[in-house]
């Protein structure tokens, strides 16, 4: 391994066998959304959904078949979450009806959410807490779990700062919460889901691009732990320039997925051969190595030249039938699920992450 690819894995991955597992969890409270809970909760262990709950249903729903028989052989663990749910779901309700009432605003979608939870260095024993809190998809209030008080990063959460503030029991209960409960609840799950939780998969790589002026798309799928990377190298040396790195995003069997974007615009065919796809995952002694290559490029782009003319009329003609029957539109609102961001009514992505491989064909 050259000198610079080492010291990028020791900035990234300074012990190999040091790794990070977690407890979250997403609480979402709505107001003016149809036909959706106003209340919906997910708990997360290292990333994978374990336990969900809302306010129609209000009862507490497994996940993952470790997570059923913990409930099933301890029915106060069972009790302790219901009860959390209905509780919460008041709380959160009453949180969002004041900041409407703070800041004039009778109308609308609006979103009030929750992520809080601790992580857990299985080397050094170290965990960390965190609470935030996100008002219409930017971040409201944090709380800092050194001083026992909150952070207010707009000059909106203020007035809820002081009041929070003198509210210590609260804070106490967050302590308590994120230094004792949060730690024992980590550990235990990770020792009934080990065989699943501590597993290691690896990914299958593939190139994918739209057109052969798009950028080419290194996607990897199937992989866990989430603990991974991707980069694109260039004569063995890892490099930055016209490179779009995606996030990693979860499968619906509880794997996940990640792309690197290269944008060929400037790089001749001839000096292709020159670059390779890199995805490592953390704790695996061996990366996946993927040359580019035109040929395992894999594209549904058709030539204008060998499209056939026959199909594409018919489907026009089709197409402006159908529009002149169809007089209503049919809106469908989706939900975005990667933090604190502002929703866009006119958003057509699709909602399941389990797309973005065939998205990036079409």
């Amino acid at each position: 391994m050259k000198t610079m690819e080492l010291v990028f894995l020791l900035i990234f991955f300074p012990v190999t066998l040091s790794v990070k597992h977690s407890l979250k969890f997403f609480a979402t409270i709505s107001s003016g959304v149809k036909n959706f809970p106003d209340y919906v909760v997910v708990g997360l262990v290292d990333e994978v959904p374990a336990g969900y709950c809302d306010s129609i249903s209000k009862k507490v729903e497994a996940k993952q078949d470790w997570a059923k028989k913990l409930l099933e052989d301890d029915p106060q663990h069972l009790e302790w979450y219901t009860q959390q749910c209905l509780l919460d779901q008041h709380k959160y309700k009453a949180h969002i009806d004041i900041l409407k009432q703070q800041l004039n605003q009778t109308e609308g979608v609006h979103i009030f959410q929750n992520i809080f939870g601790c992580e857990w260095d299985d080397e050094t024993g170290e965990f960390n807490g965190f609470v935030q809190y996100g008002y219409d998809g930017e971040d409201f209030i944090v709380f800092d779990l050194k001083t026992l008080t909150w952070i207010a990063p707009k000059p909106q959460a203020v007035i809820t700062k002081h009041k929070w503030d003198k509210d210590r029991v609260h804070n106490e209960w967050w302590n308590y919460f994120l230094t004792q409960h949060c730690p024992e609840f980590v550990k235990r799950y990770l020792d009934l889901g080990k065989s699943s939780l501590l597993r290691t998969e690896f990914p299958s790589v593939s190139l994918l691009q739209k057109t052969p002026s798009s950028p080419v798309s290194c996607h990897a799928t199937g992989f866990y732990p989430h603990r991974a990377m991707m980069f694109w190298r260039n004569d063995g040396e890892e490099f930055h320039e016209d490179v779009e790195h995606g996030e990693i995003l979860p499968n619906h069997d509880g794997s996940f997925q990640m792309g690197v974007d290269l944008n060929l615009s400037s790089v001749t065919p001839e000096d292709w051969r020159r670059y390779e796809c890199v995805f490592h995952l953390s704790g695996a002694k061996n990366d996946i190595v993927t040359k580019l290559d035109k040929k395992v490029i894999r594209t549904n782009w058709v030539s204008p030249s060998e499209f056939p003319a026959g199909p594409v009329i018919g489907g026009v003609v089709g197409l402006l039938l159908l529009l002149a029957v169809c007089i209503t539109g049919v809106f469908i609102w989706r939900r975005r699920d990667n933090g604190f961001r502002p929703a866009n009514s006119s958003d057509s992505s699709s909602s399941d992450p389990s797309s973005v491989r065939d998205a990036a064909l079409n």
